[in-house]
């Protein structure tokens, strides 16, 4: 007997659509959530707008999404002016150019990259991390 394969333990995760907006994620406050929860199936959410990857993700997405790993974001901000890519190499396509003064919101740091969501487009990429200003503390 064949099996269409559609039962709902191997139906494709929910998507959100492209065009969609994406969601709305205010400044991570430890004290006002104490935990997190994934209250039903992970959603295909885009990377380019959404902080996520197989390995990691923003866990202000923890409701949305399984991660192996979630990060709090450290906000930093652009020391000078530098590029956020959609990879962590130079060949990578460059998605917005940032400026001195603008806000980045630091997932991750591995070897000269950092990894995060630029504020104020809400593109999430890499940017090199020697043009963050590293050693201040969070600000929202």
């Amino acid at each position: 007997m064949k099996s269409s394969g559609n039962s709902s333990a191997t139906a494709p995760p929910l998507l959100v659509p492209t065009g969609a907006q994406p969601l709305t994620l205010e400044p991570f406050d430890d004290q006002a959530r104490a935990s997190f929860s994934l209250t039903g199936r992970s959603v295909d959410l885009d990377p380019r707008t959404h902080a996520v990857r197989r390995d990691i993700a923003d866990i202000r997405l923890a409701e949305y999404v399984f991660a192996p790993h979630y990060a709090v974001p450290m906000i930093r901000p652009v020391a000078r002016t530098a590029l956020l890519r959609s990879g962590r190499d130079e060949a990578s396509d460059t998605m917005v150019d940032l400026n001195p003064g603008d806000s980045f919101e630091v997932l991750e740091i591995a070897g000269v990259s950092a990894w995060g969501v630029a504020r104020p487009s809400g593109l999430v990429g890499y940017v090199e991390a020697a043009a963050l200003d590293l050693s201040t503390t969070d600000a929202a």
